[in-house]
């Protein structure tokens, strides 16, 4: 499964970069500058409806959310995802803490990543700013949706987006932690 989610992450990336270098918005679905002068990039990967579909649903791209929902689903993901290879993977393992070691470390990680992100929001957006005024936006600004386009909206982001990702590490803790009584209870609603 980690595998698969770094798999899963590493070709996102790829196809995210590969497409804006390309001159593709994802949030428009279209190209939206000429292939012709930059040499074909179109792969298999990057071409495919599918492909494209998964990437326009989500959540950063997704349009009509606002930017605590969004900073909340994506934290949650994280969250809930990032324990198990702390717990299962981690030195404390084989200890009977290895679920709380887990927690901890990957509700540090949350912490760290919201620190990258709200520093990322800060300087991107004051910096924007000033581009802005010189009329360099358009080679500057990320192909983001409009309501994280401020500040502010940026730290409602990584706010919700710290609170969603300890709440889905608590969250995955609690079922790990108590993966036994569930295992209880699904055989008694089946017998």
């Amino acid at each position: 499964m980690f595998a698969i989610l770094f798999l899963t992450g590493h070709i996102w990336h790829a196809i995210q970069s590969r497409g804006e270098a390309a001159g593709f918005d994802f949030r428009k679905g279209q190209v939206v500058r000429s292939l012709s002068a930059m040499g074909e990039l179109e792969t298999p990967v990057n071409s495919l409806d599918i492909t494209l579909n998964f990437l326009k649903n989500l959540p950063i791209y997704r349009p009509g959310l606002s930017p605590l929902s969004r900073g909340l689903e994506i934290g949650m993901a994280h969250g809930y995802w990032l324990i198990g290879p702390f717990a299962k993977l981690g030195p404390l393992r084989d200890a009977e803490t290895a679920n709380l070691a887990g927690l901890l470390s990957a509700s540090m990680l949350i912490v760290i990543a919201t620190i990258c992100l709200s520093l990322y929001g800060s300087v991107s957006y004051k910096a924007r700013l000033a581009i802005e005024t010189r009329g360099l936006s358009d080679f500057y600004t990320p192909n983001i949706p409009d309501s994280l386009k401020t500040s502010d909206a940026w730290s409602q982001f990584s706010g919700a987006f710290l609170v969603g990702g300890i709440g889905g590490a608590f969250f995955a803790y609690l079922l790990l932690d108590n993966l036994d009584l569930l295992k209880q209870i699904a055989q008694s609603v089946a017998n």
